[in-house]
C-alpha cells in the first residue's frame, strides 16, 4: 500500500492545503518508530469544510432514494477492490495483526454497506398514518467524529447512513487512524460523491472536534469515543441546540449460567474479550460465573489466554497485536497494577511486556479473579487485553452484578436452556445483548444505555439517526376545505 497524501484535507471535492498546518508524528505501535507526519487542522479549516457542506446540501438532499442507493453500491464495489489496502493501513496505523485486519477490520466496510443497501431497497421515506403523511428528511449538515479502535467500521457506520439519508458532512477521524479514513475518502471521490457532500479535516479532538461540535452551521454531531470526551462534545453542541448521537464506553458483562457448556463458554468469552487486543467498547470484559464453578473457569481461562500468539503485526500467525499508542499502553498497565493493589488475584499476564518483545506497545493477555464489583478493574473501561472474573452465588446476584455498571453498551449470557437465556437477556441493561455467542448481525441496532451514550448505529436504526420526521397533517384528506 502506498500512503495517501497526509498533508492535505478533502474539502469541496478537492485535496487542499490546511490553513495553518501543524504536524503530528504517526508511530507504528508494533515498533514505536515514526513513519510519517500527518497535517493537523484548526477551526478555520472546519469553517471551510462546513461552508462546503452547506453549499452542497440543497442539491444533495434533493437526490432520489434510487440515486443515493446506486452511490452506495459504487462505493461498495470500489472499496472491495481496495480491501487489502485498507487491511494494510489498519495494520500500520493502529497495530491490528494483518490476519485480523484482513478478516476482521477491513471487511466491516462491505458488511455495513451491504446491510444499508438492503435497508435502502425497502425503506419508505414517506408513509401515511390516517390523513397525515409522515416524511423522513435529511437532518442536514453533519459533523462526524470517529475513534481509532475500529477505524473503518466507525467511519462507515456514520458516513454511509448520512449519505443514504441525503445529508452532507464534515468528518474528523482520529489522528491515530487517519490513513484508512483518507483511503476511504479517495474511494468516495472515485465513486462520484458530489463535491462538498463529504469533507475531511484531520486534527485533535480539543481543536477540530470542538470546532465541529460547536459550529452553528452543523445540524447534527455524531461522536464515538470515551464517555469523558462525549460529555464535552454534548456540552459544546448544546450551545447551538443540535442533535447529538453518541456511542461511548462500555464494561460489558458476560454471565455464564450454571447450565452453560463451560468448555465452550469460557474460551469463547476470553477470545471475545481479547478481540482487537481488548480495544473494543462492547466486548465482554467482566466474566460473571457461578462460585461453585470458579476453579474450572480459572483453568479454562488461563489456558485460553496463554495460547495466544503475540508478535509482529505483519506476521500472519500473530493473533494479538500491540495497543495503539504509548498513552494507551501506560494507561492499561496502570489499571492492571490497580487490580493487583486492590486485592484481585492475577492469574496470568501483568504489567510487563511479553519476554520476546522488547519494543512495541504490547500487553500480555491478563486475567484477574477474586474481583469484586467495587474494584477499579471491574468499574472502569480498560481498553486492553484484560479480563475480570467475578463470582456469584445465585442467578439474582449474577444479574445484579452485571447491571451494577455505570455503562450499558452490551451484555452477554450463556446457557444450554434457550428460554432461560432469553429471560436473563430481558433483564440485563444494555443496548445489545448477545445470547450464546451469536453471529454478528449488521442490521441489529448498536448503541447503549446510561453512560454508554444515546442514539443507535447499524442498519435501519443507523439510517434513522440522520433523518428528521415531518408530519404533513391533512395530506391524504379526501375533503377539500370549502372556499369562502
Amino acid at each position: 500500500m502506498r500512503l495517501p497524501d497526509l498533508s492535505r484535507f478533502y474539502i469541496d471535492g478537492s485535496w487542499v492545503e490546511p490553513v495553518s498546518p501543524q504536524g503530528f508524528d504517526l508511530v507504528d505501535p508494533s515498533t514505536e518508530e515514526t513513519y510519517a507526519t500527518l497535517a493537523m487542522g484548526g477551526a478555520r479549516d472546519v469553517d471551510r469544510a462546513v461552508a462546503a457542506a452547506r453549499r452542497a446540501l440543497p442539491a444533495y438532499r434533493a437526490t432520489s432514494q434510487q440515486e443515493r442507493t446506486a452511490l452506495l453500491r459504487r462505493i461498495l464495489h470500489l472499496y472491495e477492490d481496495r480491501l487489502e489496502d485498507f487491511a494494510e493501513a489498519m495494520r500500520l496505523e493502529m497495530g491490528a495483526p494483518i490476519t485480523f485486519s484482513r478478516k476482521g477490520q477491513a471487511p466491516r466496510g462491505p458488511l455495513h454497506l451491504n446491510a444499508l443497501i438492503e435497508v435502502m431497497d425497502g425503506f419508505a421515506f414517506e408513509e401515511d398514518r390516517g390523513t397525515t403523511r409522515l416524511r423522513y428528511e435529511p437532518v442536514g449538515a453533519c459533523g462526524l467524529i470517529t475513534p481509532w479502535n475500529w477505524p473503518i467500521n466507525q467511519v462507515i457506520v456514520k458516513v454511509a447512513p448520512a449519505l443514504a439519508a441525503g445529508c452532507t458532512m464534515v468528518l474528523k477521524p482520529s489522528e491515530f487512524s487517519a490513513i484508512s479514513a483518507l483511503l476511504l475518502v479517495q474511494v468516495l471521490h472515485d465513486a462520484g460523491v458530489p463535491p462538498g457532500v463529504v469533507n475531511l479535516v484531520n486534527g485533535s479532538g480539543p481543536v477540530v472536534g470542538a470546532a465541529i461540535a460547536g459550529h452553528p452551521d452543523i445540524d447534527m454531531v455524531s461522536f464515538t469515543g470515551s464517555t469523558r470526551a462525549g460529555i464535552e462534545v454534548a456540552k459544546t453542541a448544546a450551545e447551538t441546540v443540535k442533535r447529538v448521537a453518541q456511542e461511548l464506553g462500555g464494561k460489558s458483562a458476560n454471565i455464564l449460567l450454571e447450565d452453560a457448556d463451560f468448555d465452550v463458554a469460557v474460551p469463547k468469552g476470553v477470545a471475545a474479550c481479547l478481540t482487537n487486543s481488548g480495544q473494543s467498547c462492547s466486548i465482554p470484559t467482566r466474566m460473571i460465573v457461578p462460585r461453585a464453578r470458579l476453579d474450572e473457569v480459572k483453568k479454562l481461562a488461563v489456558a485460553t489466554a496463554e495460547s495466544y500468539i503475540l508478535g509482529p503485526t505483519d506476521d500472519a500467525e500473530t493473533q494479538l497485536g500491540p495497543l495503539v499508542n504509548k498513552a494507551q499502553f501506560d494507561r492499561v498497565r496502570k489499571l492492571i497494577q490497580s487490580g493487583i493493589v486492590e486485592g484481585a488475584t492475577l492469574l496470568t499476564g501483568g504489567t510487563t511486556r511479553p519476554a520476546d518483545l522488547s519494543r512495541g506497545f504490547y500487553v500480555q493477555p491478563t486475567i484477574f479473579t477474586d474481583v469484586t464489583p467495587d474494584m477499579t478493574i471491574a468499574r472502569e473501561e480498560i481498553f486492553g487485553p484484560v479480563l475480570s472474573i467475578l463470582a456469584y452465588d445465585d442467578e439474582e446476584e449474577g444479574i445484579a452484578i452485571a447491571n451494577s455498571s455505570s455503562f450499558g453498551l452490551a451484555a452477554y449470557v450463556q446457557s444450554r436452556n434457550p428460554e432461560r437465556a432469553r429471560d436473563v437477556a430481558r433483564r440485563l441493561i444494555g443496548g445489545q445483548v448477545h445470547i450464546n455467542y451469536p453471529a454478528a448481525d449488521f442490521h441489529a441496532p448498536f448503541g447503549g444505555f446510561r453512560q454508554s451514550g444515546n442514539g443507535r448505529e447499524w442498519g435501519e436504526a443507523g439510517l434513522r439517526e440522520y433523518l428528521e420526521l415531518k408530519a404533513m397533517i391533512g395530506f391524504t384528506s379526501q375533503t377539500e376545505p370549502s372556499a369562502e
